[in-house]
């Protein structure tokens, strides 16, 4: 029975530090098959976080914390979109300054927020549970006795890959990030599609961040999105910008830390530095080309010029 317990705990771990990762991922793919690099993932995570639980603290509302993280996690995508599409600023160069700024920013704000950068505990997200389905053993703990973000990931990665690969737009979307030049030959505004799919981006990632925020851990600390930003952008890249293979990615990535905690726990006679690079030592083997050979948008990173 302990060890049941034990599995189901890890299990439960593990999905927890997957949702925010994968919500990244979604964002990532959205700009990413557009043809934008999205490096500010983290960024936009770190946003999203800050914002949704200054937004909670002051108005005891989670609901508006979430729509605070979409709009913010919006305004930086659109900014992003800005520099990369309009200016034709280096996408990496863009990506990595939102994230440089967003740390600051928020770490600052922050310690005027949270007078002493004491720890504040946020309002509760209430977990909706599905009768009948969350008595299943170790399944129904898991997946029907969850907080609403966790069921609207499940629906956004259907939604996404129905929109991605049986609609005009997933259509419109990916003929952008592969062929830019023809898309404009027949009639596609590549600017239009780029801005939009960008700050759908940073909608999704924020609300990784959110999920960070009000759920992982209720309370708001500083850099608190630790590298999930980069990490879902190496789930990305390992699942090959398809939207279910990015989010099995993020579930690997979010096992093998749950893992290392896991294992800190124990007390194994581990240096706990080494467990800490786990997750790190899988994204890199992922983007050295674990599972194969991925192959990017063949416009990914490159801006386009109308001639």
């Amino acid at each position: 029975m302990d060890n049941f317990n034990f599995f189901s705990d890890y299990l439960v771990a593990s999905f927890r530090l997957t949702v925010p990762l994968a919500y990244a991922a979604l964002g990532g793919l959205y700009s990413e098959r557009s043809g934008v690099l999205n490096i500010a993932l983290e960024g936009m995570l770190l946003s999203g976080a800050f914002i949704a639980a200054v937004a909670t603290f002051y108005t005891k509302n989670p609901t508006l914390g979430l729509l605070a993280a979409l709009f913010v996690g919006g305004l930086v995508g659109l900014l992003h979109a800005f520099l990369c599409v309009t200016l034709r600023v280096n996408q990496l160069v863009s990506g990595l300054a939102i994230n440089l700024v967003a740390s600051g920013i928020t770490s600052f704000l922050a310690r005027l927020v949270f007078p002493g950068n004491s720890i504040q505990r946020l309002p509760e997200i209430t977990v909706i549970i599905v009768p009948g389905l969350a008595n299943i053993p170790l399944i129904g703990n898991l997946l029907f006795q969850q907080d609403i973000l966790v069921y609207l990931l499940f629906l956004l990665i259907a939604v996404t890959t129905y929109i991605l690969f049986h609609t005009n737009f997933g259509l419109t979307l990916r003929a952008v990030g592969e062929y830019p030049q023809a898309a404009d030959t027949s009639g596609i505004s590549v600017q239009q599609v780029r801005y939009c799919a960008v700050i759908i981006s940073g909608c999704l990632a924020s609300l990784g961040g959110a999920y960070l925020s009000l759920v992982a851990v209720r309370f708001f600390a500083e850099g608190m999105s630790a590298g999930k930003g980069f990490i879902a952008i190496a789930a990305l890249i390992f699942g090959r910008w398809h939207p279910l293979g990015s989010a099995l990615a993020c579930l690997l990535f979010g096992a093998t830390e749950a893992l290392q905690l896991r294992i800190q726990a124990l007390g194994v006679n581990i240096p706990y530095q080494f467990l800490l690079m786990l997750p790190y030592a899988i994204a890199i083997l992922a983007l050295a080309g674990l599972a194969g050979k991925s192959t990017p948008p063949k416009a990914l990173g490159t801006a386009y010029r109308k001639h």
